[in-house]
């Protein structure tokens, strides 16, 4: 089980370190050691994992080139994209943000949110209402874009936890000349800049392929030679970071639990939420440690469980605003090798291959890459 050090080498800590180079206000530290300079380059790499870059160097000549003296960092609990984004753009841990993973319960109304398709009439903004990394650095005068899908310029994940940056859109992926020139162009607005540039299909093919396929390994090439091509055309002052939101282990069909095909799994459980590899249950009705004791007993050596309180307790979630606390399930459940459990509630789960949002250092650990 991997538990963040939040505040020193993690996911969260990435932009104020950034900050604290680029003399933003209040940042004295540069937690993580960069390079210097004025003009920074934040490309997210969705999907890619520390282990998974590790075993595919010899298929990325430009990242692999830049594995050696290089470090990787712990996303935040659990290891999915709603909650690292928000932790990459906001700064603190989950606990603060409260952007608790691919799907949780909103206590105000006990509607299921998906952070990621926010099909809700949740304000985005007041859910999660603490000022981004984006919004400090643009106040003090850094020229901030972000450079994206043009689709993913106003979702509830951009208006929650990314929000600030001017936004440059793509409309193609795989024009890559033009999501290049946009980058470039980005990271020469003004005296001193930052651009977060995302990409988002290595996680999708994992998803559908698995994250051992050899249409994954095609795709991370891919990758590696726009990466190539960016650090080419940047002027050389310009310090590129490349990064990922969570790693993943692919999971065989016959280690897909469904819940609800096991009636000692189900009893006393009012609501399912997050995902197959991190599975949130909402507790109102029975003693919370009375479920938490059954699914311990049914899934045994194949999942760490835990109260939401014995997991707040680890630090599983950084320090926890109180006011967010009913955010997360009563019970969690965090899978160890390749199980994963679940639920005929969100179908579209049950066709995954590579999933992602456990604890385990294959989900938790991202690289830092300095290009």
């Amino acid at each position: 089980m991997i538990i963040p050090a939040y505040g020193s080498s993690t996911l969260a800590d990435l932009l104020p370190s950034v900050a604290a180079r680029l003399g933003v206000p209040g940042y004295e530290t540069d937690r993580l050691g960069l390079p210097a300079a004025d003009r920074y380059v934040v490309v997210l790499i969705d999907g890619l994992g520390w282990d998974l870059l590790q075993g595919a160097a010899a298929q990325t000549p430009y990242l692999g080139s830049l594995l050696a003296g290089s470090r990787s960092l712990a996303a935040g609990g659990p290891s999915t994209t709603g909650a690292s984004l928000a932790s990459l753009g906001t700064g603190p841990p989950p606990g603060q943000h409260g952007m608790v993973g691919y799907t949780s319960r909103v206590p105000a109304t006990g509607e299921i949110l998906n952070a990621l398709t926010w099909e809700s009439d949740l304000v985005a903004q007041d859910y999660q209402p603490k000022t981004t990394e984006f919004e400090r650095a643009s106040a003090a005068g850094v020229a901030v874009t972000s450079v994206a899908l043009e689709r993913f310029e106003s979702t509830g994940l951009t208006r929650a936890g990314l929000r600030g940056p001017a936004f440059l859109g793509f409309r193609e992926e795989r024009a890559v000349d033009v999501r290049v020139a946009l980058t470039v162009e980005a990271a020469l607005r003004g005296e001193r800049s930052l651009v977060y540039a995302y990409e988002r299909e290595l996680d999708h093919t994992g998803h559908v392929d698995g994250c051992t396929s050899p249409a994954w390994r095609r795709h991370l090439g891919r990758v590696d030679r726009m990466l190539a091509q960016l650090r080419e055309a940047l002027p050389a002052e310009v310090v590129l970071i490349v990064t990922g939101d969570h790693g993943m282990v692919d999971i065989p069909p016959w280690h897909q639990l469904i819940a609800e095909e096991h009636p000692d799994l189900m009893a006393g459980v009012d609501a399912l939420a997050g995902e197959g590899r991190f599975r949130q249950v909402y507790v109102d009705r029975e003693p919370v440690a009375a479920v938490a004791r059954r699914w311990a007993e049914r899934l045994g050596d194949k999942a760490w469980v835990r109260t939401r309180d014995e997991a707040i307790e680890a630090g599983w979630f950084g320090s926890v605003d109180p006011e967010l606390r009913e955010r997360w399930g009563h019970v969690l459940v965090a899978m160890r090798t390749d199980w994963a459990v679940m639920t005929r509630q969100f179908p579209r789960e049950l066709s995954l291959i590579g999933m992602h949002g456990s604890l385990t250092a294959a989900e938790m650990t991202v690289p830092l890459l300095i290009g």
